[in-house]
């Protein structure tokens, strides 16, 4: 197997380790896009350590966990990446929809190992000439959020058709972005504070917030959460100690 294809194999692996079973012991089990682990482990720290309760969080991608939530996996809460999952959940009946909420904003970036990060124009021809002979990390272009707002950047942009063919998808954005940090791709597409967050990337473009759809994190209990500590955790998020976090992660505050 080629080396990228075994960072991305790995990187994946890594990412969707489900964590269903500790989720059955805890308070309140959540269900988070992959993207928000850096802001939301530090909130539930702080709620424990605050209320004795435990909070157990399944990162992955969006997509995954609202099929996981489909099957009946024990969730409390779900925190997607786009709107589109959380209406697909909406629309079967499987969120209480009183209780959802816009929370966060983000954007989408161009990122290159920070040893050999160089500016990039988005324009036809040089991402092409960036990539040279490697290939651009991206989520999975067809369900991931990170990965169908990164392509529909790059169709508004003109330069899908160039670099379709040199796309090595991953299952989540968090493994796309470690597929950079190894060194194992020389550029990727993520969100800002996925770059934010891991020291062995740079950012060396920043895509137009008009060139995708806006990148928004809604949250809701799911319909079968009875938790009164999963209403009052979703009180934390929505409150001044959660949004603290989450802005000095580098998210917008939406709600």
């Amino acid at each position: 197997m080629l080396s990228w294809m075994k960072g991305l194999v790995a990187a994946a692996a890594l990412m969707l380790v489900p964590s269903v079973a500790p989720a059955q012991q805890a308070d309140v089990s959540v269900f988070a896009a992959a993207s928000l682990k850096n802001a939301l482990d530090p909130v539930v720290a702080d709620y424990a350590k605050a209320t004795g309760l435990r909070v157990a969080v399944s990162y992955a991608a969006s997509s995954a966990l609202a099929r996981q939530i489909e099957q009946g996996a024990p969730a409390d809460l779900f925190l997607s990446a786009d709107v589109d999952w959380m209406d697909h959940l909406q629309k079967k009946s499987l969120i209480q929809p009183e209780t959802r909420h816009s929370l966060l904003g983000n954007r989408m970036v161009l990122v290159a190992p920070a040893d050999s990060a160089k500016p990039v124009d988005l324009r036809p021809g040089a991402l092409l000439d960036a990539l040279g002979s490697g290939r651009l990390a991206m989520a999975s272009v067809s369900t991931v959020p990170a990965g169908r707002y990164g392509k529909a950047a790059l169709e508004s942009l003109g330069l899908w058709g160039e670099v379709a063919g040199k796309v090595a998808e991953a299952e989540n954005v968090r493994a796309a972005l470690t597929f950079v940090s190894r060194g194992e791709a020389p550029l990727g597409i993520v969100y800002e504070t996925d770059a934010k967050a891991e020291p062995k990337v740079a950012v060396v473009a920043r895509f137009p917030q008009t060139s995708h759809p806006p990148v928004v994190y809604p949250v809701a209990l799911t319909a079968t959460s009875t938790s009164d500590a999963a209403r009052q955790f979703l009180a934390v998020l929505r409150g001044p100690a959660g949004a603290a976090t989450f802005a000095r992660e580098g998210f917008s505050v939406l709600d």
